[in-house]
């Protein structure tokens, strides 16, 4: 049964802690279990970007793995999840895992979820992006994994930070059938679009 497998989660150095912060916060208020994965990038930009302690973020996690781990569960395609999330992901974690190296546990899982048929979402912070980061979100596209940027939805009409993080990581929820009521459906108030 999907409904209780857990969703990996996976965090890299690049800028956007604030959204692996609220899926992990929104997984756990949902009773999803979840499988943290952070590399030591993700926990410097924590410090730069939040004012919480990296056994913070760990502890909204149902689990925790070192990322030097490759023995933990999300290394093997025997451990059966719903896919993986790896938010922010920074343009080396994308190359690593556009190139099947699994030298850690993000990107071993990442292979893992790939070699498993499972869904892969890449939430990819780089701008401007040169050609090897375009080749690299084509390659994992064409191996499957689903490229998620995150882009705001003005048409959401935020009104704060916490709104385009919000819909940010509904819309990243949707992309496994998780519906947290976070995303402001696009003329989902009024049918017409004017609310």
């Amino acid at each position: 049964m999907v409904s209780n497998r857990p969703l990996v989660v996976g965090v890299s150095g690049a800028s956007g802690l604030a959204y692996a912060v609220r899926l992990l916060e929104t997984l756990d208020r949902l009773a999803i279990p979840s499988h943290l994965v952070m590399t030591p990038a993700a926990e410097i930009t924590l410090a730069h970007e939040t004012t919480l302690k990296v056994a913070q973020v760990r502890a909204l996690a149902t689990v925790w793995h070192k990322v030097d781990d490759l023995t933990a569960a999300p290394s093997s395609g025997s451990f059966r999840t719903r896919g993986m999330v790896v938010v922010p992901c920074s343009a080396r974690t994308l190359g690593a895992i556009a190139a099947t190296a699994g030298d850690n546990l993000l990107t071993r899982a990442a292979d893992v979820t790939l070699k498993e048929r499972r869904r892969l979402v890449l939430m990819v912070r780089e701008t401007p992006l040169h050609l090897g980061h375009l080749r690299a979100m084509a390659t994992v596209t064409e191996m499957g994994a689903v490229v998620a940027p995150p882009m705001p939805a003005f048409y959401a009409r935020p009104r704060s930070l916490d709104d385009l993080v919000d819909h940010t990581v509904g819309r990243l929820l949707d992309l496994f059938d998780i519906d947290a009521g976070l995303a402001r459906r696009w003329r989902e108030a009024d049918p017409d679009g004017a609310d």
